[in-house]
């Protein structure tokens, strides 16, 4: 089966122009999250979609799904967990819960706040997981690469033909992550913070999926005033 991941356990605070999430920020005539959301319904091939938000913020979740008429039978909301890997986690062990324990169980997870993931980006995760176990989506590196071990002074130039910035989606066995995740040691659980990193670590390969530079992170006020701008609209007054 395929299951959709939707990581909004966040209650990041970065942006500083809201009490809630920036994932139901609205952007244009909806909330950032449900913009994702139905980049998800998009595509026929999910089973199953899960929403991990954080228990506070569940009910309006919930609220929202009603509101925008979503389809309530396909999408499944859990509780996030209080880090990143700690809300896919939850999905994880809700999917393993609901449908068992199966080896053909597959898993795309996305950030909640890529609200301009498309459709190809979706079918490719997904054609490239059920046929390798795991792969992340990615965008070449235009910009020149610098590394500085004390955040003052340039330590290095690497070679930006090889580099590349990662987005998401992130997709995976179900087995494969819950297994790799659980036999991480408590320290190497704090410093791999990304589930790919935690493949590359223990040696699986992942294997790169074509991104989009529009496929923008909603992190800064800055990214903000862009999303905004893509979508022709308005946003939070």
């Amino acid at each position: 089966m395929i299951f959709g991941a939707i990581l909004a356990g966040g209650v990041g605070t970065r942006m500083n122009i809201s009490q809630m999430p920036k994932q139901f920020l609205p952007l244009g005539d909806k909330p950032i999250v449900i913009h994702t959301i139905e980049k998800f319904l998009m595509c026929s091939r999910f089973d199953k979609i899960y929403v991990g938000v954080n228990p506070e913020w569940k009910l309006y979740m919930k609220d929202l799904i009603d509101q925008y008429n979503l389809d309530k039978d396909l999408i499944i909301i859990v509780d996030g967990g209080t880090d990143r890997n700690g809300t896919i986690i939850n999905i994880l062990e809700s999917i393993k819960y609901d449908f068992g324990d199966r080896d053909d169980h597959v898993i795309i997870t996305h950030d909640s706040v890529r609200p301009f993931v498309t459709l190809r980006i979706i079918e490719d995760n997904i054609t490239s997981v059920l046929r390798t176990g795991a792969c992340d989506t990615v965008v070449a590196a235009t910009d020149t690469i610098v590394t500085s071990e004390d955040g003052k002074v340039i330590s290095s130039i690497p070679n930006r033909t090889n580099m590349y910035q990662g987005q998401t989606p992130q997709s995976f066995r179900v087995n494969l992550l819950y297994d790799l995740y659980n036999d991480l040691k408590e320290e190497e659980r704090e410093t791999l913070t990304d589930a790919c990193k935690i493949c590359v670590f223990r040696g699986y390969p992942v294997e790169m999926i074509k991104g989009e530079v529009s496929n923008i992170k909603i992190t800064t006020v800055s990214d903000y005033k862009i999303a905004i701008a893509m979508v022709g609209g308005k946003g939070l007054d």
